[in-house]
């Protein structure tokens, strides 16, 4: 939606139309990515506060919406909080720049290391 410079609807209609995703697939990418889209300002303050002395408009969009959906996940699901930073890490590498990897992964592995009790309880 960033990188675009359109909504969120109108991409998720693109994706149903012309993604080979399974009809599941596409519809757990739609709730996933509704889901991250009305969260986008509680999402985006964690993302500031753990980007310290980074403008967010100043980060790369790919990184940035990793981290939304990352952060999504960390904080509003029970997923388990190592495999949503393996995840994140992984996505990074394959469609992002060489040193995203180490960007997203500094930034969700300082949360987790703030927050102990949310890699716990995901064991």
């Amino acid at each position: 939606s960033d990188v675009q410079g359109v909504g969120i609807q109108e991409l998720l209609t693109l994706f149903r139309e012309k993604s080979g995703c399974s009809l599941s697939k596409r519809r757990w990418g739609g709730v996933l990515a509704e889901s991250v889209e009305s969260k986008k300002e509680d999402v985006d303050k964690w993302i500031v506060d753990y980007t310290i002395g980074w403008d967010i408009a100043r980060i790369n969009p790919i990184d940035k919406s990793i981290l939304r959906v990352a952060f999504y996940e960390l904080l509003f699901s029970t997923l388990d909080a190592q495999i949503i930073l393996n995840e994140a890490i992984e996505i990074s590498k394959k469609y992002s720049t060489e040193d995203s990897p180490k960007f997203i992964n500094g930034i969700l592995g300082q949360y987790l290391k703030n927050y102990p009790s949310r890699v716990q309880r995901s064991k």
